[in-house]
């Protein structure tokens, strides 16, 4: 497969591109640009203009901030098929985090320039931006309901199987990443991967988890507590 069919096929199962046609697709793929990036490469840094959107061909890529005390902390992990940046590449404002290959990467990019230039004369991909934009609205909404009203064992399980459906079972985050992820101290995190390891659901290594028990984990995500 070619790189701009395969562009265009990671287009298609994206929900802003969902409903394009394979040729209105193939000739937004061909605007695209390829770059390589090694383990540690920076793609951009918070302050960095918006000025394109990314598709994560093969790799990883983590998005990332710096705490209060220096370190940094990954806010989420991309994996092949991902596309991001969609916000700051349609109103052209600053990147708020930074975007770093977090092993051998390939990435493909869309310029700001360029995709504005292919919505003045596509006007209905205009319309669909509008819809992805309230997606995501719905996605905070409903992500503030799970920080206010889900406790933690079903936040951290969610959160569990979303990375586990990107990167398989065994899952290259720390405890105080998952924190940041779920809002939780690292110590109420690791009490309660503790407590799944005890019950044979997950394994706990140094900066990775196995799951073992999909089937549990996701009985708990899906449970609806209040």
């Amino acid at each position: 497969m070619s790189n701009q069919a395969e562009f265009a096929v990671m287009l298609k199962v994206n929900p802003l591109f969902a409903e394009m046609g394979a040729d209105e697709l193939q000739q937004i793929a061909a605007l695209g640009d390829k770059r390589q990036m090694e383990a540690g490469e920076v793609l951009f840094r918070k302050g960095d203009d918006g000025d394109a959107l990314f598709g994560v061909r093969r790799g990883q890529i983590r998005i990332e901030t710096v705490a209060a005390d220096g370190s940094r902390l990954t806010l989420n992990f991309l994996g092949p098929g991902d596309l991001f940046g969609e916000v700051a590449v349609l109103d052209g404002h600053r990147r708020t985090t930074d975007a770093t290959a977090g092993e051998p990467s390939e990435v493909f990019m869309l310029r700001r320039d360029d995709l504005l230039g292919h919505l003045e004369r596509e006007p209905k991909l205009a319309v669909k931006l509008i819809g992805l934009l309230c997606q995501r609205i719905r996605w905070m909404s409903e992500r503030m309901d799970e920080s206010v009203l889900q406790p933690l064992p079903v936040r951290l399980a969610r959160r569990l199987c979303a990375l586990a459906a990107d990167f398989g079972a065994e899952v290259h985050i720390s405890q105080e990443q998952l924190g940041v992820f779920v809002g939780a101290a690292r110590e109420s995190v690791n009490r309660q991967l503790q407590t799944w390891r005890k019950d044979d659901i997950l394994d706990l290594h140094r900066g990775r988890i196995l799951l073992k028990n999909m089937g549990r984990l996701t009985a708990m995500a899906r449970s609806q507590q209040r």
